[in-house]
């Protein structure tokens, strides 16, 4: 048996390993995004807070809105709790992107779009940098990535009965790092101790990944957990970032209304269900607020992407229904749970720092698996030649 498993862990491995390293390290080059971003484009997410803020949600749409090109549109307006960030007007196209808005000064500062090299990176990780088809068409970096995962799963779940020591002190051997033995012991103690130390994190990631790259895979993944998998399958951006269904259908329309009680300003829709909804909602995140409809998120661990959906009317602003996270459709919650749990942000940093390192770990467990073998295949030419 152990020599199958060994078989299996190797030719497995052998065809697809380079693919694995390629979309573990992207992968791993993804998670610190955010981050990234906010100290390289600083200007675009804070404003230094001078008071009240001078303008309204709906204006600040309108303003951004003004500075278009024609077929992109404002889908809402999203607020963060922390009054040191400016306002996020979100946009119809390209994805994710947005205009900030700083509410102190009324100022478009700037428009951010997605940078090249998280594109790059997003890109290699799902699809090898491969485009989609335009027609009916087999979309192959999706499927050779998909492919390259799965078998990934088998041979970190192969590699466990073959590191399965047989002693207490075998087992300590197996998980410790001793560099000053010389790097072939280096290198086979990162690829079987860390393994063992990430293979946790990256069964993870490999198993809801998958949901990604196969409907059948995803409708079994969904079956399992008792949930219909929604059409189209995708794990999209949750609305809480101002795409979401209810907020795509318009454009940014201020309209007068009475006297606000931010500063004095004049009440538009927007404003009112935001100024409403701050005040109902202790404790939110952000606050994101579209035609007709807003959603509330609060930042707790678990699924990062819930937050509580509020209808409103139009034309007041007025909130018209209420949508707990509690009471939201099992699908919205399984794909939200996916997707924390395949970026490691269930967890708070911590998670995301061991998913970061894991990642990494993933990337280099074919490179040392090929450095194993090829060393193994010299010394047994050596030993065929005496």
């Amino acid at each position: 048996m152990r020599k199958l498993f060994q078989k299996l862990h190797l030719w497995l491995s052998v065809p697809f390993g380079v693919v694995v390293t390629l979309v573990c390290f992207s992968g791993a080059m993804l998670v610190f995004e955010d981050e990234v971003v906010r100290l390289t484009h600083r200007e675009l997410f804070y404003a230094e807070p001078t008071g009240h803020p001078v303008v309204t949600l709906d204006e600040a749409a309108r303003r951004v809105a003004a500075t278009l090109p024609e077929g992109t549109r404002v889908t809402g307006v999203t607020v963060e709790a922390d009054p040191a960030r400016t306002w996020r007007v979100n946009l119809s196209r390209p994805k994710h992107a947005w205009a900030a808005v700083n509410p102190y000064t009324g100022e478009v500062v700037g428009r951010y779009e997605r940078p090249p090299f998280f594109t790059a990176m997003f890109r290699l990780h799902r699809w090898l940098l491969d485009s989609r088809p335009s027609g009916d068409g087999v979309f192959w970096g999706k499927t050779v990535v998909g492919v390259s995962t799965l078998l990934f799963v088998v041979a970190l779940l192969t590699g466990v009965p073959l590191w399965w020591p047989r002693t207490r002190r075998a087992l300590r051997r197996s998980l410790s790092f001793a560099p000053w033995r010389g790097w072939r012991c280096f290198w086979r103690d990162l690829h079987v101790a860390g393994g063992m130390y990430a293979l946790a994190f990256l069964l993870l990631m490999a198993l809801t990944g998958l949901t990604w790259s196969f409907p059948w895979y995803r409708s079994a993944f969904y079956a399992v957990l008792g949930v219909e998998a929604s059409q189209g399958g995708g794990h999209g951006p949750a609305s809480s970032d101002g795409k979401g269904k209810g907020n795509e259908k318009g454009e940014a329309k201020g309209r007068s209304g009475g006297r606000s009680a931010a500063g004095g300003r004049t009440a538009t829709p927007w404003q009112s269900a935001y100024d409403a909804l701050a005040a109902r909602c202790v404790g939110y995140e952000r606050i994101t607020v579209g035609p007709a409809s807003a959603s509330v998120a609060y930042g707790r661990l678990g699924n990062r992407r819930a937050a509580d959906r509020y209808d409103l009317d139009p034309a007041t602003g007025r909130i018209t229904g209420f949508t707990p996270y509690a009471d939201t459709a099992p699908a919205g919650k399984v794909r939200g749970w996916i997707y924390s749990l395949h970026v490691g942000s269930w967890g708070g940093t911590v998670t995301r720092l061991l998913s970061f390192v894991a990642a990494l770990v993933g990337a280099t467990l074919p490179l040392t698996g090929y450095y194993l073998w090829f060393r193994r295949l010299r010394a047994r030419r050596r030993g065929m030649a005496v």
